[in-house]
């Protein structure tokens, strides 16, 4: 297994200070420690303990350091102050890698302005092309137990759901209530499960608001936190005025396919869209471009999964189907309307074959080569 944006990293550390961001427990962890130990006088430092917070506050690791991670920063007050000062002041061979989840992930948003000094990495759940040697069992476990390390790796599927039941539970009771004081701790949990149920349709607000019995206000704050802390990411449809896309429905997917509740088909879907967050993501990361993942719907409701954006233009429609030979109607529909490329990826599909234009791929063969 081998992280793929490992040596990208190690790139940007020579030039800027590099934020890692990313859900809880994905990974970020690990792969500091992994370029610690690549590095000489390296120093790992985490804010919520006591002795390294007494460190960091008075700045007091060795002048030789030659790597600086600093986990859990964001709940320092004044975070962006103090990393602004220590960016401008450090000695030449340091470097500096900051990880966390949730509010590092809006480090750019109001207050100081860390723009010239920072590269931004997001790491998501493991991909195919991360595995050593994929195969279809692979991707079997990556749709029944999601792409986290533990659960992935993990010897049984029992171990893999007690993670996913103190995980979530974690979620909930620590990072929820540590991001945003939540007065109806029931109504957000009620949420979230709701969620697990409505993986890959159009999300209606006021629906969701009536069944949890609060406000559709009430639920958008809900469906900001539980994205903001990387549990969720919504894909709205596309629209080449964004207005009128921010106000129709987003489809909801999960950072951890684990989570979602349904049908082989349902998961599949999932992990597709994961899949496909994390080569747009890239292709902001590290391309240098606006990239967003959305979907097409038309009034008639013919709608495709997904569609690849880059600078608010659509470059590609990608259907997932469970099973299926020929093309959809609907991806030849956009396909033949807007003249777009256009992929169907098929979890078990046993040749892969042209229908017109339209590629017709299998699942395995189409994520192994999706980059990061």
């Amino acid at each position: 297994m081998n992280r793929s944006q490992l040596p990208l990293i190690e790139k940007d550390l020579q030039r800027k200070m590099v934020f890692l961001t990313g859900p809880r427990q994905v990974g970020k962890t690990h792969l500091a420690l992994t370029l610690l130990k690549q590095t000489a006088n390296g120093v790992y430092l985490n804010y919520d303990n006591l002795e390294d917070r007494a460190i960091i506050t008075g700045m007091a690791w060795l002048p030789t350091t030659g790597l600086l991670v600093l986990d859990e920063l964001h709940k320092m007050e004044g975070w962006k102050n103090f990393l602004k000062g220590l960016y401008d002041t450090r000695p030449p061979q340091l470097r500096i890698l900051v990880t966390g989840s949730a509010r590092l992930g809006t480090f750019r948003a109001g207050g100081v302005s860390l723009a010239g000094r920072c590269f931004r990495h997001r790491l998501n759940p493991l991909s195919v092309a991360e595995i050593d040697d994929p195969s279809e069992n692979t991707l079997d476990t990556l749709m029944n137990r999601g792409g986290f390390p533990e659960p992935f790796l993990a010897a049984t599927t029992g171990d893999a759901d007690r993670w996913r039941m103190q995980y979530v539970d974690g979620l909930i009771r620590t990072d929820i209530l540590d991001f945003e004081r939540i007065h109806d701790l029931r109504a957000m949990q009620l949420t979230l499960e709701l969620l697990r149920s409505r993986v890959g349709s159009p999300l209606s607000l006021a629906s969701l608001a009536q069944d949890v019995a609060c406000s559709p206000n009430t639920i958008r704050k809900y469906l900001d936190i539980l994205e903001a802390l990387f549990i969720i990411f919504r894909v709205p449809p596309f629209h080449h005025n964004i207005a009128r896309s921010l106000l129709k429905e987003p489809k909801p997917y999960f950072y951890d396919t684990g989570m979602v509740k349904g049908d082989e088909s349902l998961r599949f879907e999932n992990l597709m869209a994961v899949s496909l967050l994390k080569h747009v993501n890239a292709i902001e990361d590290y391309g240098g471009k606006r990239a967003a993942l959305h979907y097409l719907r038309t009034k008639e409701k013919k709608e495709v999964d997904f569609a690849v954006a880059v600078e608010d233009q659509p470059l590609t429609l990608i259907a997932a189907k469970f099973t299926a030979s020929e093309a959809a109607p609907s991806l030849r529909y956009f396909h033949e309307k807007y003249d777009l490329p256009a992929v169907q990826v098929v979890r078990h599909l046993r040749q892969e074959r042209m229908a017109g234009k339209i590629v017709i791929r299998r699942a395995l063969d189409f994520l192994r080569e999706l980059k990061l």
